[in-house]
């Protein structure tokens, strides 16, 4: 039985990309034992993918180097793995697999690593354009190309917890409900603007939906700025990753940014429309095909800024809150009955 450890990436989206790597290293060890070392703030993730056996808190703060406690972190796993996988291509992701001295370490070039892996991979971006397909091909030899096609990712949702979630927030009777995640951690270039999403909730409103405001405690401002123009709830900072991925698949749709949420609503299969400004959906598209992506590819975007950098915001500005709400009515059409014009 091969034991294996994954270290985790530190952003929410990036952990759902990793789920078709936990699936294929138990494609190609069946009976291998799988841990993820994941930080609190993702950790809700792992445990919603049947691949993953344990979940390993990973104590320290983003940035925190802390060389002592990951030593004695790392020596309290030796001896219980053969294999780490890291993922994220910082130096102090791969210190705890060196410490632990697991025998085979595998990971990216990243900053000065050579030595910390021993199994150093060297990406072809041609070859693996996408982060998910980067991330699947370390479970392959070095020298193996990636299995394809690769599934997408897929978050396990309790039918039981699901129901418990929307009991205990107060949310089983809202009709239809829309979810909006307004919020982007990059920065607000990502963000669709707050006015643009009111607009929409009132249209949205008018139809008969319900609209919920779904992000984190730092997105709360945000999400008050949307609810004061709209009748959307806020629920931003009401709930945690466990709680948003319950609602996302209780949502009938998602109108999102390119962030985080989109992934796990793309990884729960709800239908969305998701916003690109600033950023590009070829590196990181929802993997879905019941997404829909809506990018106005102005000659200034991608700029992967994180502020726009010409002051305008064009790119987002001037995606309409129409245009968006004719896409979602699109993707919750029906389909045509065949035979039938």
């Amino acid at each position: 039985m091969v034991r294996i450890l994954v270290i985790a990436p530190s952003w929410v989206g990036d952990t759902v990309m990793a789920q078709p790597l936990f699936a294929r290293l138990k494609a190609r060890f069946p009976g291998a034992q799988l841990a993820v070392f994941a930080a609190a703030w993702v950790a809700p993730l792992a445990t919603r993918m049947p691949e993953v056996d344990e979940v390993i808190h990973n104590p320290f703060a983003h940035g925190e180097l802390a060389l002592g406690r990951r030593w004695w972190l790392a020596r309290a796993l030796a001896g219980r793995f053969d294999w780490a996988i890291v993922l994220p291509n910082s130096l102090k992701s791969a210190l705890l697999p060196f410490f632990a001295g697991i025998r085979r370490r595998t990971g990216y070039v990243g900053e000065f690593r050579y030595g910390l892996l021993n199994d150093v991979r060297h990406l072809d971006e041609a070859a693996l354009p996408l982060m998910v397909e980067r991330f699947a091909w370390l479970a392959e030899e070095k020298d193996a190309p990636l299995s394809r096609p690769l599934p997408p990712p897929r978050l396990r949702v309790e039918e039981s917890q699901r129901t418990a979630t929307l009991a205990r927030l107060g949310l089983a009777g809202d009709p239809a409900p829309i979810a909006f995640c307004p919020g982007a951690e990059y920065g607000p270039a990502k963000r669709w603007p707050a006015h643009h999403f009111a607009h929409l909730a009132r249209l949205l409103a008018e139809a008969g939906h319900t609209v919920w405001l779904l992000g984190s405690q730092w997105d709360r401002p945000l999400g008050e700025a949307i609810a004061a123009e709209s009748p959307a709830r806020n629920l931003c900072g009401r709930t945690g990753l466990e709680e948003a991925i319950d609602l996302l698949a209780s949502a009938r749709a998602v109108v999102t940014n390119d962030s985080g949420l989109m992934h796990v609503a793309a990884a729960v299969q709800t239908p969305l429309v998701a916003l690109y400004g600033s950023s590009s959906p070829a590196f990181t598209p929802p993997l879905s095909d019941k997404a829909r992506i809506l990018s106005l590819a102005l000659p200034c975007s991608p700029c992967f800024k994180r502020v726009c950098p010409l002051g305008h915001l064009d790119c987002l500005e001037k995606l309409t809150p129409e245009a968006v709400r004719n896409t979602l009515a699109a993707l919750l059409a029906p389909p045509a009955l065949k035979g039938h014009s």
